[in-house]
């Protein structure tokens, strides 16, 4: 073979290897790929099992959170956990989700064959940023310091508010606002904290980073912006809020009936789809086993589905509908 042939015969080969190469975080590497994408709610107590007064049968049910992630860790066939908990009182469930962390970490969630990879990584909710940017970015750093791989903007209204936590999940190096500390998260992503600062920047604004954000729109205000949010680079998946939106479109009339507008809801939910796709952004949604494929065929491509026997069941019929 002449040696330009054999040198072309390599770079080719070296390119499809880079392609070809797995991510740290696979919902990075599926979501580059094109691919559907589905993660369930992280196993939690029943409730009235974390604090006050709690029937017997409850308090005999109540794990501690090394044991929830244990849970977490036997479930495979998710592609991420997802944990809402910080979404209102973050200082109050810091201190136990961390717990849930070092769980993970201990009970091994980086595979270190052929190259390292997060087989459990975890997407958290943040609390709003606005009207208080600073205060959030701060909130942001500590959750981003547990080892998390991707931060959700909850009840998002302007592209400002995006782009201001945007700024809080990048390093200063990288043009951002996150302090330079690190905390755990080297640990539990398996690597040293040089490691980790190479690897913990935003997809897709960074190629090569492997976290990722969440945007999700659920009011009116949020949507009657949601284009000039959907037009905002760095954001990973956008979602509508559905549960929250269904909120918003039910009222009570003068009989004191509350009625529900399913009609407003459900073009509120297609509005924030068409905003998806119009700037190419992926599009979430809290699916069910009765509607996942159905949500598919219309567009939606990221799933977060709750913990149980019915959310694996919607995970096994997602993942087969999507060739997975």
């Amino acid at each position: 073979m002449k040696p330009i042939a054999l040198c072309a015969l390599v770079l080719v080969g070296g390119i499809a290897a880079v392609q070809g190469q797995r991510r740290l975080n696979p919902v990075v590497e599926l979501l580059a790929q094109k691919k559907p994408v589905f993660g369930v709610y992280a196993p939690r107590n029943p409730r009235g099992g974390r604090g006050g007064a709690a029937p017997e049968a409850t308090q005999q049910a109540v794990k501690t959170p090394a044991q929830l992630a244990h849970d977490a860790l036997e479930y495979k066939s998710a592609d991420y956990i997802f944990d809402g908990s910080m979404e209102g009182d973050i200082d109050g469930a810091l201190p136990v989700f961390a717990e849930f962390m070092k769980g993970l970490a201990a009970g091994g969630t980086v595979e270190r064959s052929p190259s390292p990879r997060l087989h459990h990584p975890v997407i958290v909710k943040t609390h709003e940023i606005a009207p208080d940017p600073a205060l959030a970015a701060q909130r942001i750093g500590k959750q981003l310091d547990l080892g998390v791989s991707g931060i959700v903007f909850v009840g998002v209204e302007s592209a400002d508010e995006v782009k201001a936590g945007l700024a809080a999940m990048r390093f200063k190096s990288n043009g951002g606002t996150r302090p330079d500390s690190v905390g755990s998260a080297p640990a539990v992503w398996g690597m040293t904290e040089q490691e980790y600062r190479a690897k913990a920047d935003l997809w897709p604004l960074n190629p090569n980073g492997e976290l990722i954000n969440w945007t999700i729109v659920e009011s009116k205000e949020g949507l009657k912006h949601v284009r000039e949010i959907a037009a905002v680079k760095g954001i990973g998946v956008l979602l509508p809020g559905a549960g929250t939106l269904r909120g918003v479109f039910s009222t009570t009339d003068s009989a004191g009936k509350r009625v529900f507008d399913a009609v407003g809801w459900e073009a509120a939910i297609q509005q924030v789809l068409a905003a998806c796709k119009e700037f190419n952004v992926p599009c979430g949604y809290p699916a069910t086993a009765n509607d996942i494929e159905e949500r598919m065929h219309q567009g939606f491509s990221v799933f977060v589905i709750n913990w149980g026997e019915q959310g694996f069941k919607a995970v096994d019929i997602g993942k087969k509908a999507a060739g997975r």
